[in-house]
């Protein structure tokens, strides 16, 4: 249902040409909660969108809000730039010993600012604080943030473009599978690191998605992971994951590198981490990474407190136990299930499906048709948006706490939206 004049003319008139998830979803929002949406018309949304993977645990959860508004309630710090607070205290304590402990990571946890790309330019920044150099590599098709030291890590072409300004010190590789298996995994990398003659700056550090989710869904084998911690290791590199978008559960586990093994040196986090769409980063890194003078690194809004408050309550609430990690699995394989036999109906070849956890995507061979999926499904009360470098990807980040029902459902709506966009095929040309 499109909005109508009077009720759009101030964005229109007011609000930056830039924004954009409005344009996909033409209509006023009003109320949320679990994984719906609900505009001013009364209509309601399917959400699997999940606020760009902000909302693992749905719109104003009902555990987080008692939480929040209780804090509120009784005059809680709402801001407190790197003061200690009995909220901050209270997250690092819940933090420590429900997902640092029991994994066995040694991090220390640095609050950089409120948004993902304070989290990876501290995360830049450090590397190269600590190794003495420029350089960091990144992967074809990563996305890391809008700010410079994000952008120039990022493989995006329109997104890099927005910079203005050249974006240097960073040097793309191949992601898993960009080659499609025709080069043996890094051995273009180990070249270049080893050769005189190659041009590569020494690089302070390697940056990397498990999975990249703006990037089109693509998910990175555990053995090619490995791979790389090892060659980090042996060419004196440092490993940065950057789980803003996979972590806090949506691949499964806590963090999206769990199921490799490894440990990176340092890890970018943010969007799930307070559980309730609140402004919150972390970059976390090994004790002896800590060599930052105090004030080295701040930001106005780096000690959000109600963000602490709902942090607590959402790793009290779902990280306690292993249950929100065995449905999220489990919820997984029905999702990829689910996907491969919609690809498999029709006439067009199948388009490729790929996904770890609750992080899914479907591509398309004609690059618009994903964005005529969504569109389909927003029609039908259904929120996706599409990623990849061309937009060829539909995708799908349902909150981690969907019900079965809501699951099913937005399954079968995206299974319409799909086969009400497939071209039919064209006739035999007559002779």
């Amino acid at each position: 249902m499109a909005v109508t004049q009077p009720e759009s003319d101030v964005f229109e008139s007011l609000e930056s040409e830039v924004r954009s998830y409005c344009r996909g979803w033409p209509t006023v929002f009003d109320r949320a909660h679990g994984s719906r949406l609900h505009d001013e018309n009364g209509r309601s949304y399917l959400d699997f969108f999940s606020g760009a993977g902000a909302l693992n645990y749905g719109h104003n959860n009902p555990v987080l809000k008692k939480a929040l508004l209780d804090y509120v309630e009784r005059d809680g710090v709402t801001h407190a730039l790197d003061m200690s607070t009995a909220a901050k205290r209270a997250f690092l304590e819940t933090f420590r010993d429900t997902v640092l402990e029991p994994r066995e990571l040694p991090y220390k946890v640095m609050f950089p600012g409120p948004a993902g790309t304070n989290a990876v330019e501290a995360a830049l920044k450090l590397a190269r604080k600590v190794k003495g150099r420029e350089a960091v590599i990144f992967f074809t098709n990563a996305f890391h943030g809008m700010t410079l030291g994000s952008l120039a890590v990022t493989g995006n072409a329109f997104k890099r473009a927005g910079a203005g300004t050249a974006l240097v010190h960073a040097t793309p590789m191949p992601f898993d599978h960009y080659l499609d298996g025709r080069t043996p995994d890094f051995v273009w990398l180990e070249r270049l690191l080893a050769s005189e003659g190659s041009g590569l700056n020494p690089p302070a550090a390697v940056i990397v998605e498990t999975v990249q989710g703006e990037g089109g869904i693509n998910v990175a084998r555990a053995e090619w992971l490995r791979d790389l911690a090892e060659l980090c290791r042996r060419t004196d590199m440092l490993l940065i994951v950057d789980d803003i978008q996979m972590g806090c559960g949506r691949t499964g586990a806590f963090f999206s590198f769990e199921e490799s093994g490894i440990t990176p040196d340092i890890v970018t986090l943010s969007k799930s981490v307070s559980g309730y769409g609140l402004p919150m980063a972390l970059t976390l890194f090994r004790p002896e990474l800590d060599v930052w003078e105090p004030g080295e690194h701040n930001g106005t809004f780096r000690g959000c407190n109600p963000a602490f408050v709902t942090a607590t309550a959402a790793l009290e609430e779902y990280w306690s136990d292993g249950r929100l990690e065995k449905q999220t699995l489990a919820r997984g394989e029905q999702v990829g299930q689910a996907l491969h036999d919609i690809a498999a109906e029709g006439p067009a070849p199948a388009p490729g499906v790929r996904g770890r956890g609750l992080a899914w995507g479907m591509e398309f061979a004609d690059t618009s048709r994903a964005a005529a999926v969504c569109a389909r499904a927003f029609a039908r009360g259904l929120l996706l948006e599409t990623s990849g470098p061309e937009g060829e990807v539909a995708k799908l980040l349902p909150p981690l706490t969907v019900s079965d029902e809501e699951l099913e459902e937005g399954l079968a709506l995206f299974g319409c939206a799909v086969r009400e966009t497939e071209r039919p095929p064209r006739a035999p040309a007559r002779r």
